[in-house]
């Protein structure tokens, strides 16, 4: 047996499995339901085997990921039970965040001295992020405009209970911006604000003069080397977290909760793959980069992403890849950590597509300058929402309450949030990643060499060090 054997082995299963699970959806044969699940197993089992001989952590993540689903579908009171594993990697992959971006920020600001150039990247990266992101609301208030998936929705008699909430003024959202204290912001998991210290602290690094800067840049260097190490070691883990996320997904929504919603559910997808195939994918084509190799390179940072529904839990591996793909690593550093405030392509599409779907349920028909109106506000409130599962819904029902919207939509919809917010967040890491492609590419610094070389298994080797001048 070998990789290609074991390849061809797995999507011969797969194609059995396919088949026979059509027939007994469709009632065209009585297929006893040992059988089915022996074939679920056995295609479970070929692919962790093409896994073995792979050896590649994207294909131990996509083994994983199956098997999370197989247990969660079949064992759903046991899956619950896997939450923990769940946690672990979480939190493991939190602890990296905020000391990474703060070195890697200050060796690519105050390593270089080029205080001009950090202006150029902040006006650069807002600019496109607002164009796309717009973009992004538009599609997702056609999409709904024409599927009408809240048209009909009956209130249900239980009430799923929603997270408590507090509008923010525009000047609050202004404030928070800004850090009362840096320690606060890392226990808070205030990405913008570790951003923003980080940014301030690097300058005041680049003015001093050489032989007092150096020792903190070197310290800062090594900091970013280690937490780049210290990842590698965490992704070891990443199979089973992320197998571990996807068996409490999965066991915990089960499949009578898509009867009702399914039609928003596909609307949602739908509208996603129309941005990612209609906007992202011209603009990748647009500055001429690999999109098989980009492919690679994301594959891994989506698929954390989709699995625990978090942008911070890719945030680590987006970064690193990005920079083995041939984005500098102050660019890097700098554009995807501000996208993740700036640039959620998947999360405005998807609360401009629910705001409307609120009112759809509630029998209130809003016109399309209201529509948008109420997607412009949701997009502004948006910026700085947290990279965790469901802080979406916190916007959604602070922006519902604002334009006196009914709760019971929100409510109805809460128990499908996770399947949804899978989707979201990996438009979003793919959004941000492409963004850091963008950008150095304006800036003409994107690396092509590097990026028609990227290989998972060899892309350490070709890493950069950062220059200290």
């Amino acid at each position: 047996m070998n990789q290609r054997k074991a390849g061809l082995l797995a999507l011969a299963l797969f194609t059995l499995v396919a088949i026979i699970h059509v027939i007994s959806w469709n009632r065209i044969a009585d297929i006893p339901e040992t059988v089915l699940s022996v074939s679920r197993w056995a295609f479970t089992a070929s692919l962790m085997l093409y896994a073995w001989f792979k050896k590649s952590l994207t294909a131990w993540i996509m083994a994983a990921m199956v098997l999370g689903v197989l247990v969660g579908f079949e064992f759903p009171e046991f899956s619950q039970q896997l939450k923990f594993l769940r946690q672990i990697f979480l939190n493991l992959v939190k602890t990296i965040v905020a000391p990474l971006l703060f070195s890697t920020l200050v060796v690519g600001i105050a390593g270089h001295s080029n205080l001009k150039q950090v202006g150029r990247l902040g006006w650069k990266s807002l600019l496109y992020f607002e164009v796309v992101t717009t973009i992004a609301l538009v599609i997702g208030i056609i999409a709904i405009n024409i599927s009408q998936a809240g048209v009909g929705i009956v209130q249900p008699e239980i009430m799923e209970k929603l997270p408590e909430t507090k509008a923010l003024t525009w000047d609050e959202h202004i404030v928070d911006i800004f850090p009362t204290n840096f320690i606060k912001a890392i226990y808070d998991g205030k990405v913008l604000q570790i951003v923003v210290f980080s940014v301030l602290f690097a300058i005041g690094l680049a003015m001093l003069k050489d032989e007092k800067k150096r020792p903190m840049i070197r310290a800062c260097e090594s900091l970013s080397e280690a937490m780049f190490k210290f990842t590698n070691i965490i992704m070891y883990f990443a199979p089973i977290g992320i197998g571990a996320a996807m068996a409490v997904t999965v066991g915990h929504l089960g499949i009578g909760v898509l009867k009702n919603l399914m039609q928003l559910v596909l609307t949602l997808y739908a509208a996603l793959i129309v941005f990612l195939f209609g906007v992202l994918l011209p603009v990748a084509m647009f500055i001429k980069i690999p999109i098989k190799k980009f492919i690679q390179a994301i594959r891994e940072p989506v698929s954390i992403a989709f699995a625990t529904t978090s942008s911070d839990s890719a945030l680590p591996k987006a970064m690193e890849n990005m920079e083995k793909f041939g984005v500098p690593r102050r660019i890097v550093s700098f554009v995807i950590p501000t996208g993740y405030t700036f640039n959620l392509d998947g999360t405005t599409l998807y609360l401009s597509l629910a705001s409307v779907f609120v009112a759809q349920a509630a029998g209130m028909h809003l016109s399309i300058g209201a529509q948008l109106t109420m997607g412009l506000i949701l997009m502004l409130t948006s910026k700085g929402v947290a990279a965790v599962p469901r802080a979406s819904l916190v916007i959604l029902i602070a922006t519902a309450d604002q334009f006196h919207l009914p709760m019971w939509p929100i409510a109805a919809i809460f128990g499908i949030d996770e399947l949804m917010d899978m989707a979201r967040t990996s438009v979003n890491v793919i959004g941000n990643t492409l963004a850091s492609c963008v950008v150095a590419r304006w800036e003409g610094e994107f690396d092509d060499e590097k990026a028609l070389a990227f290989n998972e298994k060899t892309a350490d080797a070709i890493r950069d060090k950062p220059s200290i001048s």
